[in-house]
């Protein structure tokens, strides 16, 4: 047998609808409340930043949300993504285990993102919507709305955490081919950034501090709105196509996961491949476990408190109740941007209060390692968020070797390290370093949450 094993999905079988886990769940998600009265919030109060499609999603309790045409017909350029059998991998672990991932890289920008950007441009091009504003931690983000305002003649304005501008300047070179505009955040333009830049002007940045900047542009203007790559539940949603085509996958290889595997920042990747089993699970279907894997330098599930909290450091946001390491929290600023934010999405972090999902955290060392085993393996050189996946999924499989056991393990790898080279020189030179959390700084972030945490 080929140890090269490739589970393609005919374009017809792109799903026509997202999943909505909101449904299922034995108990609904707390309400998002507004910063200043703590009631929850209407759809009044978010229509100054997205498009009321978006802010219908976002409430919603159906369990399927069709999917627009001319977002499938978009999809139709790299969905269904693949999913493969990592025999190599397999073989290098020696484990009895059997490991499969679904493989997000194929998209045009390189990730899981566009799965979503396609969907929010849309909406907002059907509101009459002519600029996004938005951040980005490693660039993944920003690049994938670059690519969907391109396809909607939209105008596209990104924050890029500073630390990743300055790291990954093909991550800005990418947006600007897209047509859109790059910053480096905190930034003097906005009065969020300046604010930072004022207590401390050689500021690494941080994602929340991005989302300030983005959202307190998009509030100033009618033609402007706000777009956000992770963290919200329409976000979720959009990204479940990732777990649907693995679903039907799956049965085309005549298994099914134990083990769901997937990296967790704000949380969006991992509920794509994890949200749709969990789902089947809860309608009677077979168990999985779901395993979130995050970074031990940002740790918001496995760390954070669950609470009351703003999405952003200038406070400009409405309060959501999610795993927090506080809104004010600076992560070091170690490789993987895109995983470097303060809070879990809500959704994620109420999956875990249910018992739903388990998390555990790594440090970027061991990642860096597990991605370079599968890269030498399968040939596919993870970003370095992804390569957290693989370090968990690479667990999983020691784990059963330790204990002899043949379970099935998908990891979803959400996107591709091309971009992300000057970190693996760091790995390979021994200059990367496993960045620690000020255990100080997190207590006063921590000190600081909303009153409304208390409750």
């Amino acid at each position: 047998m080929s140890d090269t094993i490739k589970y393609l999905l005919p374009e017809s079988d792109i799903p026509k609808d997202w999943y909505n886990i909101v449904a299922d769940l034995p108990e609904p998600p707390p309400p998002v409340l507004h910063p200043g009265t703590h009631e929850p919030v209407g759809p009044d109060d978010l229509a100054p930043l997205f498009p009321m499609a978006l802010i219908m999603q976002e409430v919603s309790a159906e369990r399927y949300l069709e999917i627009p045409g001319p977002v499938r017909d978009i999809y139709k350029q790299w969905r269904p993504s693949p999913l493969f059998r990592a025999r190599r991998l397999e073989k290098a672990l020696d484990t009895p285990a059997k490991i499969y991932y679904k493989y997000e890289g194929v998209s045009p920008a390189g990730s899981h993102k566009p799965n979503t950007a396609v969907a929010q441009a849309f909406y907002n091009a059907e509101e009459g919507i002519k600029k996004i504003t938005t951040e980005t931690g490693a660039g993944q983000w920003g690049s994938s709305m670059a690519f969907a305002g391109a396809f909607f003649d939209l105008e596209v304005q990104v924050f890029m955490v500073k630390v990743s501008y300055q790291q990954k300047p093909y991550r800005r070179a990418l947006m600007e081919s897209y047509g859109a505009s790059c910053i480096a955040s905190p930034s003097d333009t906005t009065q969020s950034g300046r604010a930072i830049l004022e207590q401390d002007p050689n500021s690494p940045g941080s994602l929340g501090i991005a989302i300030s900047e983005a959202v307190e542009l998009a509030a100033q203007r009618d033609d402007t709105k706000y777009s956000l790559g992770s963290v919200l539940n329409h976000v979720l949603v959009h990204q479940s196509i990732i777990g649907q085509e693995a679903l039907k996958q799956m049965e085309m290889a005549g298994d099914y996961p134990d083990v769901v595997v997937g990296c967790a920042g704000g949380g969006s990747n991992f509920a794509g491949i994890a949200f749709p089993f969990i789902g089947e699970q809860l309608r009677g279907g077979q168990s999985i476990r779901a395993v979130a894997v995050e970074p031990a330098a940002c740790p918001s599930l496995t760390r954070g408190q669950y609470a009351y909290d703003f999405g952003d450091t200038g406070n400009l946001t409405p309060l959501t109740k999610m795993h927090t390491l506080g809104s004010s929290f600076m992560p070091p600023g170690f490789h993987a941007g895109g995983l470097r934010y303060h809070g879990m999405a809500p959704m994620v972090s109420h999956t875990k209060e249910l018992g739903l999902l388990e998390a555990v955290a790594y440090h970027q060392t061991p990642c860096f390692e597990a991605a370079v085993t599968f890269a030498r393996s399968e040939g596919i050189i993870p970003a370095p968020e992804s390569s957290h996946a693989v370090k968990g999924a690479v667990e999983e499989a020691m784990r059963c070797k330790r204990e002899g056991k043949s379970e099935t393990i998908l990891f979803n790898l959400s996107g591709h390290g091309h971009f992300d080279m000057a970190a693996y020189t760091d790995y390979f030179s021994g200059s990367l370093e496993d960045k620690n959390y000020d255990e100080q700084s997190l207590s006063d972030a921590l000190a600081k949450l909303p009153p409304v945490a208390a409750s």
